[in-house]
């Protein structure tokens, strides 16, 4: 091949790697200032801000309520040991988040949650559709717990209730029927407690009225108490009432 065909050649790709060099930088400079601009400093800054004060608030909540009520929750899980011991069964119940809270619980007794053992009694009133569509079409939808309550409870159970609020009707009448037939009732609710405060037997409130920290929270409780009655009847807590 000729000097200058090897020439040309070599001018032509160094002309097309320097094309190349320069749309790649104009893209790298394009993605650099978006990702720097002003505006994303900005939003960064203010996700930033959030984050720090939710965990902050989420934490305080907890630390609040386990305050006030220490001695309410062993109360409550000295309750489901009795109830489990004796032959009853936990009822479970709530809305929405509170749904979802009753029946991640119920599994949890059932299944397991630390410790390998014998599956306990428990169950979420929030799981059949055909009875929770049936009566909330035929009747009310602040009817759906009240009867199943009457159908499947009995003294010696424990209902528990579960309201961001305190003011959920279904579970005012939940409550209420309850206790109506000599079954012991708790409440997990937040802010004021709103009517079903003084409803239950026993009444755990979150003192906040941010709804996400009052659920985090009831999650964190549901855990305890699941904890709670695991080592009480199947670990290591020298507990006389459980001996």
């Amino acid at each position: 091949m000729a000097r200058n065909q090897k020439g040309e050649i070599f001018l032509n790709s160094y002309a097309l790697l320097l094309r190349y060099l320069s749309r790649t930088f104009k893209n790298f400079q394009f993605i650099w200032v978006s990702n720097h601009s002003p505006q994303n400093s900005q939003r960064y800054y203010f996700m930033d801000k959030i984050i720090t004060k939710s965990l902050k608030d989420s934490i305080s909540a907890k630390k609040e309520f386990i305050r006030v009520h220490r001695e309410d929750v062993i109360r409550l899980a000295e309750w489901m040991i009795e109830t489990i011991k004796d032959g009853g069964k936990i009822l479970i119940f709530g809305n929405g988040g509170s749904a979802a809270d009753a029946q991640h619980m119920a599994a949890e007794f059932v299944n397991r949650f630390l410790i390998d053992r014998p599956p306990l009694a428990a169950i979420a009133l929030t799981t059949d559709s055909s009875i929770l569509t049936s009566v909330g079409n035929d009747f009310s939808f602040d009817d759906i717990f009240e009867k199943q309550i009457r159908a499947l409870g009995k003294p010696g159970d424990l209902a528990l209730g579960i309201s961001t609020s305190g003011n959920s009707p279904n579970v005012i009448k939940g409550i209420r029927v309850a206790e109506e037939l000599g079954i012991k009732t708790a409440i997990l609710t937040g802010g004021s407690g709103g009517k079903l405060r003084d409803l239950a037997g026993l009444a755990l409130i979150v003192p906040t009225d941010m709804t996400p920290h009052i659920q985090e929270a009831h999650l964190w409780v549901e855990h305890i108490l699941c904890r709670l009655v695991d080592e009480a009847l199947y670990g290591d807590i020298a507990n006389p009432c459980v001996q």
